[in-house]
């Protein structure tokens, strides 16, 4: 094993019982890519790393690759060598026998990475605010819902009902211990792998959906760890509720008449001297909060393809429903798109409430980071607070159905000054292709409509 790095020898003496190794990473919809690897074949993973197409990053919910950008069949759909990534190697807990370890695509040309990876475009993006002096402090909230295991007699999804209480499946029970105790083994084990995988998971919550939960990670001064996490626990999630025998989903609008699920993303920024100037009582009295907000009221229309980026994401935006239909904000107020949680000056930050929860990570957070990054260096002014209910009204400027946000992302200057110059049309053309690939089929309402 002298070929192995420590950190594998050390986890193969704690864990002796391990008999494969998930190498993975994640692709443009947040699904874990990779290999498995027998345990005698580590030490050769270890030296040579896993070579698999370099592609891998864009290709569609399907796994299809539509040559955007000469990516795939174009360029001869050329592998790529992706190694560990120091200090992710940790156990499978649903998995009998099986360890995971995050591994990033080398690129000869750039130091983080492919240029259409999302990883490295949250990491090119984050090095920007070196050139402010700050740092951002981040963390992910993750919503989503339990299902049965089967389908409907429609090959509809179903929310996972309760047993012990004998409930309607759909009623809504938000913050109800019951339903926390109805799937509280579940949601113990849920607790135990994230804690046996490193992640900070911290409260879990019943949900206004009636089998709908969230739980929180904790804030780390890392956002690309932060949203390794993010994916990291959902794979967690679906992986113990199989191992229930019930499905998870984090689809942002699974059920019409229910509750959808976000991927809230908290932001604060530290200085140099790891002061919080988003506080108002310190040095910068919290004037760099209000650019920050007013650079993210800037672009989120521009990125909204990114925070919504399928077809019934869009379901999820509606008036009065508590998610963002315009780009207000406000202190202690669940209405807006961009809210100040209550707390002291010190831990004052911004929470960004747009996203669904099947958004990629590395993308929603590379677009927050733009957002506030553009706010800042512009010294952009916000528009004043919003008291009361401010999810009445639709921003008539929102793009409220993908292709329209398509066409916006496609030809935003600051996305592509940001997430780099051929992303954003490479990122229109994928969703577009997997978009004229869903409707390409009959679908069943289409009966019940005009035949």
């Amino acid at each position: 094993m002298t070929e192995m790095p420590e950190e594998f020898r050390e986890f193969l003496k704690a864990h002796p019982d391990t008999r494969y190794l998930d190498a993975l990473m994640f692709d443009l919809v947040g699904s874990a890519v990779g290999k498995r690897y027998p345990r005698r074949d580590w030490p050769k993973f270890c030296t040579g790393g896993a070579a698999f197409c370099a592609g891998i990053t864009t290709l569609d919910a399907l796994g299809t690759s539509w040559d955007v950008e000469g990516i795939g069949f174009s360029d001869g759909d050329p592998d790529m060598v992706a190694r560990p990534v120091p200090g992710t190697l940790v156990p499978v807990p649903w998995l009998d026998g099986v360890a995971q370890c995050l591994i990033r695509p080398e690129c000869p040309d750039d130091p983080d990475g492919w240029w259409f990876d999302p990883r490295a475009i949250l990491a090119r993006v984050l090095r920007r605010f070196e050139g402010l002096g700050l740092t951002p402090v981040v963390a992910c909230e993750l919503e989503f819902y339990l299902l049965d295991a089967g389908r409907g007699p429609d090959g509809a999804a179903l929310p996972a009902k309760p047993t012990r209480t004998g409930r309607d499946s759909a009623a809504p029970r938000v913050l109800a211990f019951d339903k926390l105790d109805e799937w509280g083994a579940l949601i113990a084990d849920i607790d135990a792998a994230c804690a046996a995988q490193g992640l900070p998971a911290g409260a879990a919550t019943a949900e206004y959906g009636g089998s709908q939960f969230e739980i929180n990670l904790g804030h780390l001064p890392d956002p690309v760890r932060a949203a390794d996490h993010a994916l990291m626990l959902r794979r967690v999630v679906q992986g113990v509720a199989a191992r229930h025998g019930q499905a998870a989903t984090f689809m942002s609008k699974p059920f019409t008449g229910q509750s959808g699920s976000g991927l809230h993303i908290h932001l604060s920024l530290l200085d140099g001297e790891g002061r919080n100037v988003f506080d108002e009582t310190g040095p910068k009295g919290g004037r760099l909060l209000g650019q920050a907000v007013a650079g993210l009221q800037a672009t989120a229309w521009d990125a909204l393809a990114i925070f919504a980026p399928n077809i019934g994401a869009y379901r999820r935006f509606a008036p009065d429903e508590f998610v963002p239909v315009n780009t207000s904000w406000g202190s202690n107020n669940r209405s807006v798109a961009f809210r100040i949680p209550s707390g002291p000056p010190a831990a004052r930050r911004i929470e960004h409430r747009i996203a669904g929860a099947e958004a990629n990570p590395y993308l929603v957070m590379a677009a927050v980071l733009a957002g506030a990054h553009h706010g800042i260096a512009c010294r952009l002014e916000p528009t004043a607070q919003a008291e009361g209910n401010a999810g009445a009204e639709i921003d008539p400027d929102m793009p409220v159905k993908l292709w329209s946000a398509l066409d916006r992302i496609e030809g935003s200057k600051v996305m592509a000054d940001y997430l780099g110059p051929r992303y954003p049309r490479a990122y229109a053309d994928i969703k577009r292709a997997e978009l004229d690939a869903f409707l390409a089929e009959v679908l069943p309402r289409e009966y019940d409509w005009y035949l």
